[in-house]
């Protein structure tokens, strides 16, 4: 797993959500964390209708988390946690620790952990071997301390975190009374044991003296040093292996790359990551979060054991349903209550599928299966959601184990299944204020059957008045589906609950021939009018698709 990350299973309905596909998640992930070790968390793949959240807040439950794809993120794969470094360390000091951790790029990281850049083997190859005048340790502004690192040494005078900024770096190798001709103020002279070439450094204003050899340096140095204002830095080096080795201490801010850094986020997904370094020759790359603060590094190597996030589906089997990168998840069970659709495993996974009115069903058989006792909130989603998908036990798909579980839960939650009823029938069918693409997508699925691919959307009220408002809204809209979606056909279920009847929008060109064939109906003002039919799973698909296959 990537950093901190606890290994989730995540469960979830289909697209455009309705209240079972939403209540069946958040029921089912609840009885896993009971009975499994590993962590389920409900997630949804939509946005939530009215009534839904209509029972979510009923019942003081919070909304799943939106999740659009499931395909692997960084986040979901190990990588490498690599330490990120002060853009203030010596070339040497990266040098090292590149050796000590096997790497060949080091993350220079700023303030709360922000990526200022990236330092690699190449950058320091090019410091050692490019030629610079001897002013470049000035114009990298290189502090003191690196310096006396670099060497092995040890700061004898002056403060050790103060910077080289000005003059140039000079080799002593005449007698003093020479020095005055090539040393300047602000130099930084590299000297031998000699007192009074050490004297003379400091009279001339030197602003650092490096003491070659191990070679002491007498008090009255030492004093004049700190009365001028001189660093002096004792090393063990000679004079040929110092003038070698201290360009290796400026800092790597004057060579690290900062600018067109290709990072990833923790969110980016394994698969788009892929592609861009399929494109480039860098050979690691850092990963920042959504603050910009840097957390690791990962190579292509990391892509090659990439784990897919496990996933439950519950209420859908087809895959034109399911969340965007199914098929990049691994899917480990699948609970549902619809006909067989498309969606391919690539391994054996539990697969229950029953025939009842509500996936929320199996899942309170499965609560008793396990012998856990339903949560007093759990019973009321679940109470709801069976409400929900049978139209308060009207809809044909509605079983005596649908009703049974109902009154059973609504005893568990403390609730009165028709007022229940009534305030979230109300709450789904408040169309006045939404717009045509809110109020179709609350429960729009697409199925393929053939040579066809079409789409359902079902709308239910209290009243013929509320889905006359709404055919209003969709009459035109419906067009526009049928082209965005790429479909041959659309229809949309305007469901009478009181009067158990449908009147069947249509759009597409063989939409009015299918539903002539499927029932013995008429078009009306408004639509086909097809009484008795509230059942889009039960009553309307079926016929569609016995039509389409004659």
């Amino acid at each position: 797993m990537g950093i901190n990350q606890e290994k989730q299973v995540w469960v979830i309905g289909h697209k455009n959500p309705d209240t079972d596909s939403i209540c069946a998640a958040i029921a089912y992930a609840e009885l896993k964390n009971q009975t499994s070790e590993i962590r389920h968390k409900a997630k949804r793949a939509g946005n939530i209708n009215e009534e839904t959240k209509y029972v979510l807040n009923y019942f003081h439950m919070e909304e799943p988390e939106l999740v659009t794809d499931v395909r692997a993120q960084i986040k979901d794969i190990s990588f490498r946690q690599t330490a990120g470094v002060s853009e203030h360390i010596s070339l040497k000091l990266a040098w090292e620790l590149m050796n000590m951790e096997n790497v060949v790029t080091l993350p220079v990281i700023g303030v709360n952990n922000q990526l200022r850049g990236l330092i690699v083997t190449r950058d320091i190859a090019t410091s050692y071997m490019d030629v610079y005048d001897a002013r470049i340790l000035a114009t990298a502004k290189t502090p003191y301390k690196n310096i006396a690192e670099s060497l092995k040494g040890s700061i004898l005078a002056g403060n050790g975190h103060a910077h080289f900024t000005k003059g140039k770096v000079v080799v002593e190798t005449s007698s003093p009374d020479c020095m005055d001709e090539y040393i300047q103020a602000e130099d930084l002279v590299i000297v031998g044991g000699q007192r009074e070439s050490q004297l003379q450094a400091i009279e001339q204003n030197a602003s650092c003296l490096v003491v070659c050899s191990g070679f002491a340096v007498s008090r009255d140095v030492i004093q004049a040093a700190e009365k001028r204002d001189c660093m002096v830095i004792g090393t063990p080096y000679d004079m040929f292996t110092v003038a070698r080795l201290i360009n290796q201490s400026m800092p790597i801010k004057h060579f690290m790359t900062k600018k067109n850094l290709i990072r990833f986020d923790l969110e980016d997904y394994v698969d788009d990551v892929r592609e861009v370094m399929s494109k480039v020759r860098h050979r690691d790359f850092p990963i920042v979060d959504d603050e910009g603060n840097y957390v690791g590094m990962i190579s292509r190597r990391y892509l090659f054991n990439t784990q897919k996030k496990q996933i439950i589906l519950v209420d859908h089997n087809e895959e034109t349903q399911a969340v965007d990168g199914i098929g990049g998840a691994e899917i480990l069970e699948i609970i549902d209550h619809h006909r067989l659709g498309s969606l391919e495993t690539m391994s054996p996974v539990f697969f229950r599928n029953q025939p009842l009115g509500c996936t929320s069903t199996i899942i309170y058989q499965m609560y008793h299966e396990k012998n856990v006792e339903i949560p007093k909130r759990i019973a009321g989603i679940l109470c709801a959601a069976i409400i929900s998908d049978t139209l308060m036990f009207r809809s044909p798909t509605c079983t005596a184990v649908d009703k049974a579980a109902a009154e059973e839960l609504a005893i568990i939650a403390g609730i009165d299944i028709e007022l229940l009823a009534k305030n979230m029938f109300q709450a789904g069918s408040d169309f006045n204020r939404k717009s045509p693409e809110e109020i179709l997508y609350q429960d729009f699925k697409t199925f393929t059957v053939g040579q066809y691919e079409f789409g359902v959307a079902q709308l239910s009220a209290m009243s013929r008045e509320e889905l006359e408002t709404v055919h209003g809204k969709l009459k035109t809209y419906i067009f526009e589906v049928l082209k965005d979606h790429k479909l041959d056909m659309a229809f949309i279920m305007l469901t009478d609950i009181l009067e158990e009847s449908t009147i069947l929008m249509t759009a597409g060109e063989d939409a009015d021939t299918i539903v002539g064939r499927a029932f013995s109906a008429k078009r009306e003002e408004h639509g086909y009018l097809l009484k008795g039919v509230v059942s889009r799973k039960k009553q309307l698909i079926p016929a569609l698709i016995a039509a389409m296959q004659e």
